[in-house]
């Protein structure tokens, strides 16, 4: 025998029954009772109510991915929510009430709406983690003392996952929706994979993302090396990444003086990735011989440095045990490194080292 609904069920029962009700009650709903309607109205896809209770929301932010991931995405729900921030970016002034400084679209997150009820201030604010490295403020000209607050702006955090074939209607529903409230909505993704898609997409929406907002990248794909060096711009702008894999990164018949400098391209953006403290290079073609001079471009000191089915020769490794950047590594992995490579030239790292001569 099923328990008997209790007193909230069915306040927020009556209140979805008649959505123009449950709109107008949203001036006087306590503070308590947002989440638990909101996850009522979002599993029974009462748009017009999800509309209205965005702009209405009473904390800093809303975190979505949690009630996508656990009731079925659907279109209509989604495109709901975006039409209520867009509602509320659309104001020509900041009203008292706005709270709502985050989306939250990521799943996976230990965060979610009963965090909101639960949690302190300092929950809250760890909600906006992902958003943290964003430090532009609004600019407001002419402003005085006394004069209405300037629209703020909304970030949306995203984990963003490319994958050959995949049409995800929600994140182009999303982009078009950052192109329209360019400068209001900004799109923070702090774990970014690429592993097949086409460049003029991945080129396209890394546009639209706050790249410092990335710290974790993986590019597992079979790119030329031109293709990366043109990547590599983007790459330069990720400010606050803290791990790069790099995968089946395949030179294609060119010059050696083109693969220079495509290499010189990628190697010069690792100038900027100064909080970078994991280094994963797996199947990489343009090695040997270079290895050195890129981990000299590190200006991090490495924790990780992982090296896997990438030709390299023994001067590689001798040169590496002298980068500024590896002076601090916890973890040296090397697995089926391809080349004439001596054991003995690395025991004064202490490392134990798996089998790397000729291990094709």
């Amino acid at each position: 025998m099923c328990d008997p609904p209790r007193l909230l069920e069915l306040a927020e029962q009556s209140l979805l029954k008649d959505e123009a009700l449950a709109i107008a009650a949203l001036d006087e709903l306590p503070v308590e009772l947002f989440p638990p309607l909101f996850t009522a109205a979002y599993a029974g896809r009462h748009s017009e109510t999800l509309k209205a209770m965005v702009q209405a929301w009473p904390f800093a932010c809303l975190p979505l991915g949690a009630l996508m991931k656990e009731w079925q995405p659907h279109q209509e729900t989604f495109q709901a929510v975006l039409r209520g921030l867009d509602a509320l970016l659309a104001k020509e002034v900041r009203p008292r009430q706005w709270k709502l400084q985050v989306l939250d679209l990521r799943q996976k997150t230990h965060q979610d709406l009963c965090t909101l009820l639960a949690g302190t201030r300092n929950d809250l604010c760890s909600l906006s983690e992902g958003a943290q490295p964003m430090k532009k403020k609004q600019k407001v000209s002419g402003s005085r003392m006394g004069a209405k607050q300037p629209l703020a702006s909304v970030q949306v955090l995203i984990d963003l996952n490319f994958n050959r074939g995949s049409h995800d209607e929600f994140l182009f529903s999303l982009i078009e929706k950052v192109k329209q409230r360019k400068g209001l909505l900004h799109l923070c993704c702090k774990k970014l994979r690429i592993f097949a898609v086409p460049r003029q997409n991945i080129k396209m929406i890394l546009k639209m993302v706050q790249l410092d907002s990335v710290q974790d990248l993986e590019v597992t794909f079979t790119w030329k090396l031109s293709t990366l060096g043109k990547f590599a711009s983007h790459l330069g702008q990720m400010g606050n990444l803290r791990r790069l894999l790099l995968s089946h990164i395949q030179t294609s018949p060119c010059t050696s003086s083109e693969e220079e400098q495509c290499v010189n391209q990628l190697s010069t953006q690792f100038l900027s990735l100064r909080h970078l403290q994991e280094l994963h290079l797996d199947s990489i073609s343009f090695l040997q011989g270079r290895l050195h001079h890129m981990l000299r471009c590190l200006k991090s000191s490495l924790k990780i440095l992982s090296l896997t089915n990438c030709l390299l020769l023994e001067s590689d490794l001798i040169n590496l045990s002298q980068c500024p950047s590896v002076s601090q590594l916890k973890e040296l992995r090397l697995s089926k490194v391809i080349g004439q490579v001596k054991l003995r030239r690395l025991g004064c790292w202490g490392y134990v080292i798996p089998d790397l001569h000729n291990s094709k």
